[in-house]
């Protein structure tokens, strides 16, 4: 597992270790207590990859197009 926070990871990272942990859990060679952490870091991860897929279905769904076929409400995701 990795130590970076849940909460900063990218979607990437988070489905990547997503998958780590599912193939733990499943394979079953994991002793009791470690499965539950695992678990508890699944679903925190989970979690993540929902939230940064939301985002980006916000950020899809705000993009027109204007008559010219230009793209038009676009916001800078870094703010600028």
């Amino acid at each position: 597992m990795s130590e970076t926070p849940v909460a900063e990871m990218s979607f990437e990272q988070a489905m990547a270790e997503l998958e780590q942990v599912v193939g733990q859990l499943e394979r079953g060679d994991v002793a009791l207590e470690d499965s539950i952490k695992l678990y508890e870091r699944g679903a925190a991860l989970k979690a993540r990859c929902e939230t940064k897929l939301k985002e980006a279905e916000e950020k899809v769904a705000a993009i027109t197009l204007d008559s010219a076929g230009t793209p038009t409400g676009l916001t800078p995701v870094d703010g600028h």
